[in-house]
């Protein structure tokens, strides 16, 4: 029988399913550093919500940044609860079995728990949103090939910290799933029909 686990008091990463796959803090930190895109998750009383933005890891100051409307779903709920919950993920391709459990794909995920928080200073917000925009387009010049933003453009767009407590990183991508001998052995032209395809395509 299987003992249900004490989630309430516990931090949100202390269980992992499969502890092998559980990567250390500068794995984690590299794959902030170079995540494209984050899927951000909020709530409005009982009402989840969850957001996809661009988004920096300020390391210096252990925290992300992202933006969204002056106004909309994403600021009303963090006003209201500051508490977030960050995804950033990458896949590679699809990995076959000749059992249903085993089949899986490559991918590696990071989860950040946290606060978010309006930043109210100009001068900051306007430096971190162009810190931002250097993620993204790093080889285009500020002031050169693009005029920084305006104190009127500034007051239309929200930026946020999320100032993390707490995370999590998971990685499998190995070449192979596994493959049980209670089943005939899969066909090898599915190992090479999914070698380079990916979810999706």
């Amino acid at each position: 029988m299987t003992m249900p686990r004490d989630y309430e008091n516990q931090s949100p990463t202390a269980f992992q399913r499969l502890p092998e796959n559980t990567r250390d803090e500068d794995w984690i930190k590299d794959l902030l550093q170079h995540g494209n895109i984050a899927r951000i998750a909020s709530r409005f009383d009982v009402q989840p919500f969850i957001n996809t933005s661009t988004f920096f890891y300020d390391e210096t100051n252990q925290r992300i940044i992202f933006h969204s409307n002056i106004a909309g779903r994403v600021r009303a709920n963090i006003q209201k609860y500051p508490e977030v919950c960050v995804e950033v993920s990458e896949f590679g391709k699809l990995l076959p079995s000749n059992i249903a459990l085993e089949f899986s794909l490559q991918y590696r995920s990071v989860l950040v728990f946290g606060k978010a928080y309006l930043i109210e200073d100009e001068f900051e917000k306007k430096q971190v949103l162009h810190q931002l925009i250097d993620k993204y387009f790093g080889d285009m010049q500020i002031d050169q090939d693009y005029r920084s933003a305006t104190d009127k453009e500034l007051k239309r767009t929200s930026v946020y910290e999320i100032k993390i407590e707490s995370w999590s990183g998971k990685e499998n991508w190995k070449d192979m799933t596994d493959q049980s001998d209670e089943w005939s052995p899969l066909d090898p032209k599915w190992f090479d029909f999914y070698k380079s395809k990916k979810f999706g395509e």
